[in-house]
Parts: C-alpha cells; structure tokens; sequence
C-alpha cells in the first residue's frame, strides 16, 4: 500500500498540467515502467487522441486495441510483440464518465497482478485529478478535439454535467451530435441520497442563439432546483425566466424527471418536444404524455407533473426532435419505427455507450451530414437493493 501512497502524493502534488508527467515518474521509479502514454476520448466518441502527441494519428475507438479496452471499460493486457514486455491497457473512468485509457508498458518478469492492480488503482487516481485539474487548465479539454469546436458548441460542452453517471440505482449515459458544432440542445442531471433529476432541452433556432437561449434555461432550471423545489416550479421558475428576458419570441421544449431512488416513482413534465420511451424486458414503447407549452412561450404558465413507475431492468432513452425527424435520401423521416428498431438493438449496450450507437445507426440512415442537432439519452434503471 506504501506504492500506492508514494504514487497518489506525487500525483495530487503536481500542477495540473503535469499531472500525466508525475504520474509516469512515479510508474517508472516505483514499477520499473518502460512506457507510460494517456489517450483521451474525443467530443464525437470516436477516437482517443494521446495528450503528449497531439499531432499523432488519433486510436479508432472501434478498431484499436485501446478502443476495446474503452469500449468494454476492463483493463487489458498485451504482448509486446519483439519484446519481452507487456502493455497494460487500462480504462481512465470517474463515476462512469469514460475519460480514456492509461497505456503502461513494463518488463515481463515485473508484470504481476498485484502490480495490475495497482496500476488500475493509478488510472482512476489519473481520472480524478483530471476532472479537478480541468478547473485550471485547457490542456485536457483541448487534448480532445479534434477539430476546432464552434462558440455555440463550446458554450453547451461547458454547460452538461458529464457524458455519463453511474450509481448504485441508475447508470446514464448522452451524446450529442454533430459533437463539434452542437447549438441548441444539452441534458443535465443531478442526484443525492433520495432523488435524481434529468432534463433534456432544446432551444429553439441556431448558432449561438439557440446556444444562449438554452444556457438560460440550464442555468434557470438548476437555480430552481438547487432551492429544492419540484419539477414542476422549476418549470415554472424557468419558463419565467426566458419569458422575461425574451417576451415569448424565443422558447425552449424541456423534458424533465426527477425519480425517486428509493421507490422507483418518476414524475414527469412534458414542456416541448423531447420525446420519452421506455424498454421492459423486450417491449419498446413511447410514454404518451401530457403535452404542456415550451418554457417561454408565454407569461405565468404553469405546469402540471405525471407520474410512471419504473422497476429493476427498465431502460427509458430521451430523444429530441433531431433524432425522430430526421429524414432518409428519399425523405422518410427516421420516426418511431426506427427507433423502436434501434432501441431494440442497443439494449445489450451499456447506458454509456447506448446513446452513441443510436446516434451512429441514425446517421447511416441519414446518409448525408447535417447541422441538425440531435440528443440522446439513456437511463437503466436498477432501483435500491434492500437488506
């Protein structure tokens, strides 16, 4: 455990930036490492880009053996072929937000499993420090990319919470598309010991309008909720809020759920076009709500919440506009029978990785590329265990 202590108070001690740098001191003065390189995952999630050589040509996510080891988020190891060392690929992951993977190279006769064990330990030691360094730092950020990001998209990475959450009741994952040029729509969610809120939203027209007009609603919404106050009023709250600044020229359709951790009661307000379905066992269907007016539209509305149950293995995926209307070559718009499909076919997926496999199907569907925002989410639903 001494190892482990040495490494974690290099690590912590390091600027931000320098925090691979101390890391790979560390490996090399504790563990003898011969290699050690730190690939992060793209905004797009479809390559890992080395942080030290941002010029090299980015790892496939699908077609690398770094990608498999993201993809399937267990520690690999592998022969280093012509040597007599072994490269431990190993997945950079905080809470379920999938950051990249850490690659260590050691001497065979030093590559123990107590010695991968804690390199595991190093790697989401790495992932957390990260997302703490990021407060003072572009260099992870700007690792990322690989093309430069428009102002609207900017402002809507800087806004979510993550790409995805796991905890003991629920995991969640979301992706937005197209990843570097996203306007108007975003998710958000939050939790604590008794409830978890999500909300998907999407403002309305382009650029950084639509990208200013949904920080608003963001910002009004987590204000609210950060009062403690129901769904409801938060939509309220919200709908006031643009309103005033907007007098009813510009709205944003929100779909909001707060669920409750211990029971599995969900309550729902349907303000806009989101839509909502949810997989139990092999059926796939869309929840049929009320739908209520987009947040701004007009001055004091109020808003009304539903409630569903969901149960151990449901799995509820969010979509807006830009997914369902999306239309094929020949005009047939993308609809509930494709998604139904693709629900359908993601349900082995994890939620992390869900949101990105119905986005790849829609765009192969698509054919051509588009501006049109497009948003999904997965939420599998596990409940509380009791003793």
């Amino acid at each position: 455990m001494n190892r482990r202590t040495d490494i974690e108070a290099a690590v912590r001690a390091a600027p931000p930036h320098a925090l691979l740098a101390a890391l790979r001191t560390a490996l090399i003065s504790v563990y003898g490492a011969l290699a050690v390189d730190l690939y992060l995952a793209d905004y797009g999630l479809r390559v890992l880009k080395s942080l030290d050589r941002p010029d090299d040509e980015p790892l496939s996510l699908d077609n690398s053996p770094e990608g498999r080891a993201f993809g399937s988020q267990e520690a690999r190891e592998q022969q280093v072929r012509h040597d007599d060392a072994v490269d431990h690929l190993l997945p950079v992951t905080v809470r379920g937000e999938r950051l990249g993977i850490l690659t260590v190279r050691l001497p065979q006769p030093l590559s123990t499993p107590g010695v991968a064990l804690d390199l595991a330990h190093a790697a989401d030691l790495l992932g957390h420090e990260i997302l703490v360094a990021e407060r003072d730092t572009d260099l992870y950020q700007r690792a990322r990319r690989t093309s430069r990001l428009t102002l609207a998209a900017e402002m809507q990475w800087q806004l979510l919470p993550a790409r995805a959450c796991t905890a003991a009741e629920f995991a969640i994952g979301a992706q937005l598309e197209p990843a570097y040029a996203i306007h108007g729509d975003n998710f958000d969610w939050a939790a604590d010991a008794d409830e978890l809120t999500v909300a998907v939203t999407n403002g309305m027209g382009e650029g950084i309008q639509a990208s200013l007009l949904t920080n608003l609603a963001v910002n009004a919404l987590r204000n609210a909720r950060r009062a403690g106050i129901g769904i409801a009023d938060q939509a309220a709250l919200a709908d006031q809020a643009i309103y005033d600044q907007h007098r009813g020229a510009s709205h944003v359709s929100t779909l909001l759920l707060r669920f409750e951790l211990a029971t599995g009661k969900v309550g729902v307000v349907d303000a806009g076009s989101p839509q909502l379905w949810m997989q139990r066992g092999r059926l796939v269907r869309r929840l049929e709500l009320d739908a209520q007016l987009p947040l701004g539209m007009f001055e004091e509305s109020q808003y009304a919440v539903q409630e569903f149950h969901v149960e151990p293995g449901d799995r509820l995926m969010l979509f807006s506009d830009g997914v369902y209307d999306a239309v094929s070559p020949q005009g047939e718009a993308y609809g509930e029978r494709m998604l139904a499909r693709s629900i359908q076919s993601t349900r082995l997926l994890p939620a992390a990785t869900a949101p990105r496999a119905v986005l790849a199907d829609l765009a192969a569907y698509r054919g051509t590329e588009t501006l049109d925002d497009a948003l999904v989410l997965c939420l599998d639903w596990f409940g509380r265990q009791r003793d």
